[in-house]
């Protein structure tokens, strides 16, 4: 697998050559009708997500749907967090769970003002993903299965959040869902609740364990990139999944070899 960052940031740096070039090669205008923080979703976009994953339920047929928000930022802390769907003369709010997760309701009013899905965090601080678990699974596995759905779901809803405005066009634009999720150029990042040792696939009495290339981002994360990529914290947590690998089925299990064992509920919740 070989993450599309790079050929992306390469994108981004000669937009910006030519933009510091005198006007020598015209830069396409690209109109925007709304600029949102990026930290904020499109109501439409999420409610996009939702429906491809009633489309494709089969791929974990007992397991629900919920979002998740996760920090971007070092020391930031996700308590406390409020999210509102707004638009034009619509607000609603939506539940937040202990672990930041929640449920997107359907609002009619709001998709015709398209309205925005807001949280009260700064720019770039946090990062979202769909979060789609079957249930009955051991502690520190998860099912294939579930990832997949997961990608496919993230990606129509345009859950992964950059901190470049420019940045977050160009990946919007390059990158579709089966370019991410059913492709080995594919660059869909998952994160592990702590931080991994490894990662291993299990189904039947195939076993095998992922390579390092798989791990941390791919291992190809420099400085300057990682500000562009929302695993800029969590690092040491991320791992792609070979989703496009039919030889692995939908109930693969993906366990997870952590440098540390689970922090108990009281002290989990004290780092909240």
């Amino acid at each position: 697998m070989r993450p599309l960052l790079p050929a992306l940031l390469l994108l981004v740096a000669a937009a910006a050559a030519n933009a510091a070039g005198g006007g020598q090669q015209p830069v396409a205008k690209v109109n925007v009708s709304t600029t949102r923080d990026p930290v904020d979703k499109s109501y439409r976009k999420m409610i996009q997500g939702m429906e491809r994953f009633e489309r494709e339920h089969a791929l974990a047929p007992s397991a629900p749907l919920r979002f998740q928000l996760l920090p971007r930022m070092p020391g930031l802390k996700m308590d406390g967090i409020s999210l509102r769907v707004a638009g034009d003369t619509v607000s609603v709010p939506v539940t937040i769970a202990p672990d930041n997760s929640f449920v997107l309701p359907r609002n009619e009013q709001a998709l015709r003002e398209d309205a925005a899905v807001l949280a009260n965090r700064k720019t770039t601080s946090m990062t979202w993903r769909a979060l789609i678990r079957s249930p009955g699974l051991a502690p520190d596995t998860r099912r294939l299965g579930d990832l997949r759905l997961e990608c496919r779901v993230g990606a129509e809803a345009g859950l992964v959040s950059n901190n470049s405005q420019l940045f977050a066009w160009l990946s919007n634009a390059l990158m579709s869902v089966d370019q991410v999720c059913n492709s080995p150029e594919g660059n869909y990042l998952f994160f592990a609740d702590r931080p991994l040792f490894g990662v291993r696939l299990r189904a039947g009495a195939r076993v095998e364990d992922l390579p390092f290339k798989m791990l941390y981002a791919g291992g190809e994360q420099t400085p300057e990139m990682l500000r562009f990529c929302d695993c800029q914290v969590l690092l040491d947590r991320t791992y792609y999944a070979p989703l496009w690998d039919k030889s692995w089925p939908d109930d693969t299990i993906v366990e997870f070899d952590y440098m540390t064992d689970a922090a108990p509920a009281a002290d989990a919740q004290e780092a909240r």
